[in-house]
């Protein structure tokens, strides 16, 4: 994404329940707005959202978005409905793994995101008083 201003995770509590579905929402997001395969028009409303010049409330009630996400979960089902049995076994496996990967870089993202901040300089100063 090529934006000058990204949107915080905080900025999507609007729609978000909590800061983990915010940090969650904010990732896919970035996914979508970098993914090329997909639709220009769901691109365009991910990078709307993050540079800010879209609320992601109006977005999801955009029909232009709305459209552009029902046209890829149609497709998404139509692949999956035309999977043989053993594709699905592989599709499985596949996502098993890629969830963990995301459940790890989610993990690391909170820890950062939660990490306390300290002022070494401030502290090391009071106790030299």
């Amino acid at each position: 994404m090529t934006a000058d201003r990204e949107i915080q995770d905080e900025e999507l509590m609007g729609v978000a329940q909590d800061p983990e579905q915010a940090l969650r929402l904010h990732r896919s997001l970035r996914t979508i707005a970098d993914t090329t395969s997909l639709d220009p028009a769901l691109r365009d409303m991910a990078r709307s959202v993050l540079s800010g010049h879209v609320d992601v409330k109006d977005a999801f009630q955009d029909p232009r978005y709305t459209e552009a996400v029902y046209q890829r979960m149609h497709e998404i089902r139509r692949a999956a409905d035309d999977q043989t049995h053993a594709e699905r076994q592989q599709s499985k496996a596949r996502f098993a793994d890629w969830d963990a990967r995301q459940q790890e870089e989610l993990d690391r993202a909170r820890a950062e995101r939660d990490a306390p901040v300290h002022d070494s300089g401030r502290e090391g100063r009071r106790g030299q008083r």
